[in-house]
Parts: C-alpha cells; structure tokens; sequence
C-alpha cells in the first residue's frame, strides 16, 4: 500500500460519481463494511443487471460475497483479484479495487474523448426521421420472411442436391444454343427495364408530392404570419368599455375597503356589548346573593326578638307568692317596652343603610303582658 494508490483510489471513485465518500483514512484500520459496499457499487457499475447476494452477517456470508466478485471480474472483465487481500480489506485491498476502477476510468476518460472529437457535422448523420423509417421497416420485415422462405426451400433443394448433381452435369455439358439464349437475355433486360421505369415513376411521384408539401407549408407560414399580424393589432388596440371597466373596479375596490371597516367596527361592538352584558349580569347575580344574605339575616334579629319577647310571662309566672306583683309587673314591662323600642330602632337603621332599594320590614313590637292576677 502505498499514499499514491490510495490517492489515485479516491479521485477516481469520486470521478466515476461514487455516492459514498472514500477518504485515504478509512483504510488505516480493516473495514470491510466499507470494500463490500465499493466492490458491489464497482460490480453494478460494470454490469447493472447481475446479482451478487449482499449479505455479510456471518463469515460464511463475507467469504461467499468475495468469491462471487472475484469469479465476477475474472469471467466478466478479465481481471484477477487476490481474495485474501480483499478479505483483509485494509490498504491491501486497494490494491485490488484499484485494478477495477482503474478499468472503469479508462473506459469513462476514452468515451469522454471520443465525445468530445464528434462535431456538430457528424452528430447531425445520424439524426433521421422515424416517421420516414417505417415503410422501410415494413420492407424489411418482409425481406426477413422471404429470406426465411427462401432457406426452407435451400434446405429442401440441397436435401435433392444428390438427384439433381447429375441432371446438371448432363445440363452443363449440353451445348448452348445462340437462339434461346438470346431470347432469354432480350426477356431479362425487358424486365430490368420495366423494373428501372417503375423506380423512375415512384421517384417522380416523390419529387410532386415534396413539390405539394412545400407548398402547403408556405401557404401555413403565410396564415400563421397574418394571425401573428392580427393579435398584435389587437393586443395594441385599447377596448371601448376599458375605461368604464377601470372606473367600477376603483370604486369596488373603495366599497370593499369601507365595508371591511364597519364589518370591524360591527365585531368590535358586539365584543363591547357581550362584555357589558356579562359585567351586568355578574352584579345582578352579585346584588341577589346580598339580598339573600340580608334576608337570612333579618329571619334570624325577627326570631331571636321573639325568643326574647317571650321570656318576660315566664318570670311572671315564677314570682307571683310577692303581695307587690302589680307593681312589679309594670316595672317590667315598662322597661322591656323601652328595650324592644330601641332594637326595632336599630334594626330599622340596619335595613336602610344595607339595603336601600327595599323598604325595610319593621318588626311588631310585642304587645304588653296584661296583668294576670286575677286569673291566678
């Protein structure tokens, strides 16, 4: 192995449009993934319809993929490779692809050169007309035929070729006779003659039915150049309605541009509005769940006024053995008289400072406890 090859490896890989890139450090160290992947691009590159299995799991796999490509070239391409040292498949090996890809490039540089001597001249000879090339595709079709007639025939009378050997010597050593063969030549050149004249006609009728073709083809340019004439005119030629055309597409384009405004003002007023109805409606529901907190509350001052309106006749009833009870009585309603008046007048103010759209609900006083005495 040596820098040289393994230079030249590369610039040829990369000029035969190897997709992988190769630099000179892959073969430092064995890699044989690598050289089975360049061996079968080399491979389908020389010959793109053979199949050489790819598989190289095992070891068994690695040794059959190698001679495969060996037997390849050698029967292929003439060209012997050392299997070892593709196997070893380090710089060793590039030895070995290199004798393949020196093959493809040389072929590649000689087309090149090749390609490139041919002019414009020469490339123009083998241009030709399909659609003229069929009548003598027909021709030759039918020439196939009849050489395959006539070498049936050839086998039939070669197969007679003992029956007839004598008849001909017989034929041959048989004297000519000037009058017949005469005859038999005047008979072969009026033929050929016949033959010339119905060339000369065919050629004839070739050279009116150019003559013809010609002529139609003029007459086309000449009404394909009046065409051209007439679109020009009407191309520069402005349309009557054109100013009119350009004066509604203005004022279109005005309509359009205030009606996307106030379909952007409507959406931006339905938006304020839907958020003015929300805002509403949480203070509605804000203002009834106060109501109802109030309402709970003003239940429950009315239960506990009543509760303690009915304590004072439980007293009474307990202290009834004292010979003063009539005094005692009045002392105390007097005094709860005066306390009920106060908290009615607490509540009252209560209720209108807390709920000012409502009337408030003024509680009964409770009525005084009438003396009991008699009915004790």
């Amino acid at each position: 192995m040596s820098f040289r090859d393994l230079r030249n490896f590369t610039e040829m890989m990369r000029a035969l449009g190897c997709p992988r890139h190769i630099s000179m450090e892959n073969f430092r160290t064995p890699n044989f993934g690598l050289v089975s992947e360049i061996l079968l691009w080399l491979v389908k590159r020389y010959e793109p319809q053979t199949d050489i299995p790819s598989d190289i799991e095992t070891e068994q796999d690695r040794v059959f993929f190698i001679k495969a490509v060996a037997q390849f070239m050698a029967t292929k391409a003439r060209i012997k490779l050392n299997t070892k040292k593709l196997y070893q498949a380090d710089g060793y090996a590039v030895k070995e692809l290199l004798k393949i890809t020196s093959v493809l490039y040389n072929a590649m540089k000689t087309k090149g050169t090749e390609g490139s001597k041919i002019g414009e001249d020469d490339i123009s000879k083998f241009k030709f007309d399909l659609g003229s090339k069929i009548a003598d595709l027909k021709a030759a079709r039918q020439l196939a035929s009849e050489i395959t007639s006539k070498g049936a025939s050839l086998y039939d009378l070669l197969g007679k070729e003992v029956e007839l050997r004598e008849l001909r010597t017989e034929a041959i050593a048989r004297p000519l006779e000037i009058n017949e063969t005469e005859k038999v030549m005047r008979i072969a050149i009026k033929d050929i003659l016949m033959q010339v004249q119905k060339t000369k006609d065919l050629l004839g009728n070739v050279a009116s039915d150019e003559a013809n073709l010609e002529a139609k083809i003029e007459k086309r340019k000449l009404e394909l150049e009046r065409n051209r004439k007439r679109l020009q005119t009407l191309q520069s030629v402005r349309p009557a309605f054109m100013d009119e055309y350009e004066k509604i597409e203005e004022e279109l384009r005005k309509q359009y541009d205030i009606y996307v405004e106030k379909f952007r003002n409507l959406a931006y007023l339905e938006q304020q509005l839907e958020d003015h109805h929300r805002l509403e409606q949480e203070r509605f529901e804000e203002a009834e769940n106060t109501l109802h907190l109030m309402q709970n509350k003003l239940k429950e001052e009315e239960k506990r006024l009543l509760k303690s309106a009915r304590r004072p006749s439980k007293r009474v009833v307990g202290t009834m053995q004292d010979g003063n009870l009539d005094d005692d009585e009045d002392s105390e309603d007097s005094e709860i008289d005066l306390e009920d008046d106060e908290e009615d007048d607490d509540l009252e103010d209560e209720s209108i400072a807390l709920s000012p759209a409502r009337p408030s609900r003024r509680v009964r006083k409770p009525e005084p406890l009438e003396d009991s005495d008699n009915d004790f």
